[in-house]
């Protein structure tokens, strides 16, 4: 079965997919908070971060419990930041041009694990500069998990590991070097472990771009961010994560646009 097999088809599996990214992204959400904030986002139930108080249902319905309360908590009246509902949003329009992308396949849902563990990490590093290491291994084991039904060749497998191996083991290189040179850390190691994830994703080709395309989206955040925020350090995760799920969704017709410019085309 496809989506494309009737208009209304269409229309009726966009909608639960984007009530069901929307709920996933609230979970994303909060999970990224716990993460950031060293406690567990598998047990325990959500709290007010200023009053701790325990929300029920009612509260925690994606976007429209902001939208109820006027961005305020229901006990304390402590402001919510926009940020929940922006990323229920986001997340909900991630699931829905991932299915259209991909349609009703095992490849759509591999690949909206993936974006889901990349969204996640982007939330983490933003707020804690870190890139959590269950995020990549829960990237890694969907793409395990899904080899058996996928059935890839053996020579898509090695390009895709040969592509982990080369990006993530030249930039730890790289960064080795320029440590020793700028006498500081250059590039994190959840960076690094980021590119080899991708690595197996995305390919050789893939890879590069997603790397091209991350440092000019890094220049962006980077201009965006540090408007009042004194210096502090920019993580790069969001970048690579942004570019990667840019080219996971829309990089084939991107590559072989360049490749036909050199020529390369098929």
């Amino acid at each position: 079965m496809s989506i494309w097999d009737s208009r209304a088809l269409l229309i009726y599996c966009c909608c639960v997919a984007a009530v069901l990214g929307a709920v996933f992204g609230s979970f994303l959400n909060c999970a990224a908070w716990r993460i950031a904030h060293g406690r567990s986002f598998l047990k325990g139930r959500s709290i007010c971060p200023s009053c701790s108080h325990e929300l029920g249902a009612a509260d925690l319905v994606p976007v429209f419990s902001w939208l109820f309360l006027k961005g305020r908590c229901r006990w304390c009246g402590a402001h919510i930041p926009a940020r929940y509902p922006l990323t229920e949003l986001a997340f909900a329009l991630v699931t829905v041009l991932c299915l259209l992308r991909f349609d009703l396949t095992v490849l759509c849902l591999r690949n909206w694990i993936f974006l889901g563990c990349l969204f996640c990490l982007s939330l983490v590093d933003l707020e804690a500069y870190i890139i959590p290491d269950g995020c990549l291994l829960t990237a890694l084991a969907a793409y395990l998990a899904a080899l058996p039904l996928l059935r890839p060749g053996w020579a898509e497998i090695a390009r895709g590991v040969l592509a982990g191996l080369l990006f993530g083991g030249g930039l730890l290189l790289l960064s080795l070097l320029m440590d020793k040179v700028l006498k500081k850390e250059s590039l994190g190691g959840g960076d690094i472990k980021l590119f080899a994830v991708v690595g197996l994703y995305l390919g050789l080709v893939g890879t590069l771009f997603t790397m091209l395309l991350a440092c000019v989206v890094g220049l962006l955040l980077g201009l965006l961010l540090r408007r009042g925020e004194g210096g502090k350090p920019i993580p790069f995760g969001p970048a690579i994560s942004l570019a990667a799920a840019f080219v996971l969704l829309y990089g084939d017709g991107m590559i072989n646009w360049y490749l036909g410019l050199l020529g390369l085309g098929t």
